[in-house]
Formats: C-alpha cells, structure tokens, sequence
C-alpha cells in the first residue's frame, strides 16, 4: 500500500524545562543532514503518533484542563494516543524518562518495551499542553503537532545521561532560552520559543493555546479556549 507522504499525521512535542526558577533552559538536539523533515534544525523531542500509542496504560492520565483543549478542533480525542506519543518520542530519542515505577499490566507494543524494561509506566499527569501547530503546505511531510510543556522535575533520573538516546537527534544539549535563538531553528520552534520564554516562570496552565493552522485557502493564528489573534498589518 503507498502511503501519501504529505497526508497530514498526528504528532506529539515535548519542551522539557530546566530550572525554570532560576536559569530556565530547554533540550533541544539536531536532525541529520539526509533527513526528510527540517535537515540540520535544532528541535524538540518529538514525532508521530504510533497506532499502538492509543492502546498504551498510564500511571497517571492528563488532566483535564489539557484533554479538553486538545479534544478542541479535532474529529476524535487525540488525546491519549497524543500523550502516550510524547512520553515514548522524549523516551526514543532522549533515553529520559516520564514516568513512575510500576509493572505493565499486559504486554507492551513493540515501541514500547524498551521503555517498560526499565520499570516504569508512563505518567502523562506532568503534560501541559501549550501549542499546536499544522505544517505548512507543500513540505515533504506535514504534521498537526501538538506541543507539551513538561518540567524537568518530572523526569526520572539524571537529565544529563543520554546514554539511551537513539541516533535521530545528535548534539543533545540543555540550552538557556535566551541562547536558543542562535541556533539554526525552524520558524515555528521560534514561535513556540516566545511563547514558553514568555511564561516560562509560571507554572499554571496557559489561559489559552494558541494554534497555528496552515490550510490551503489561508493560514489562520488562532487560540484554543480563547479568541482569534489580531493579524500582522
């Protein structure tokens, strides 16, 4: 079966925050020179939801405020899958964990073994949902990514060992976000960038999140639980 490369799919990003307090700063690794999708970017952790994503046990759920908003413009709740999709991307291409110890309660997904070898179930509770953004059209691939903001404090063990990571993303670093700009990013890390840099002290939720919506006819910056943004001049 050929699958349309330009389809839209469903994809999940994890904005891990250090040391919000004091001296905020995020992870951010490198896509290689051959890849398909942003080649040579500094991104976030993250990729597209898997079918086996949606079937996967927590050890604790999102909470409600963050399942509602992403149930907002969506034919299905997404939400689950969404969640499961992030913590598996952070785990695949970090070896960081978001999670709590405990036993599965049947078999894992191929995905996730590696994860459950390591004893834990993935906890979505420390997911704040803070983005979403539609590829444009006319890339290689396109992708309506949902992106999570998640306290490093959440993660289990040292959050400097990247001794698991895969090889997707080399040069993983904590960058301070006020360096992050000086790296070769995509235009809507950027935009996401002022948004977290903006409320990075703030732990509560965002009173709205705003989605950046790239259709055919038009490109539409609107807000989820809120209004549409003023438009540029």
């Amino acid at each position: 079966m050929n699958i349309d490369k330009t389809a839209i799919r469903d994809a999940a990003t994890v904005i891990l925050l250090r040391d919000r307090l004091n001296n905020p700063s995020i992870l951010m690794g490198q896509r290689g020179a051959k890849a398909a999708f942003m080649p040579n970017k500094f991104v976030f952790p993250g990729g597209a939801v898997d079918a086996a994503d949606a079937s996967v046990s927590f050890a604790t759920v999102l909470p409600d405020l963050c399942r509602e908003r992403l149930a907002l413009r969506s034919e299905t709740d997404m939400s689950a899958a969404l969640a499961a999709a992030a913590i598996r991307e952070l785990w695949e291409e970090t070896g960081l964990i978001l999670g709590q110890p405990g036993s599965w309660p049947s078999q894992p997904p191929v995905d996730w073994q590696s994860f459950a070898e390591m004893g834990f179930l993935p906890s979505a509770e420390p997911l704040q949902f803070v983005f979403r953004a539609v590829t444009p059209p006319g890339r290689p691939r396109r992708f309506d990514a949902r992106f999570f903001l998640v306290d490093a404090d959440a993660v289990q063990g040292d959050l400097d060992d990247f001794s698991r990571a895969s090889d997707e993303l080399s040069h993983l670093q904590w960058v301070p976000i006020e360096q992050a700009r000086d790296f070769d990013l995509p235009f809507i890390t950027e935009v996401v960038l002022a948004e977290i840099a903006a409320r990075a002290h703030d732990p509560n939720p965002p009173n709205s999140v705003p989605f950046f919506l790239n259709q055919e006819e038009e490109s539409l910056f609107l807000q989820l639980k809120g209004y549409p943004m003023p438009q540029a001049d």
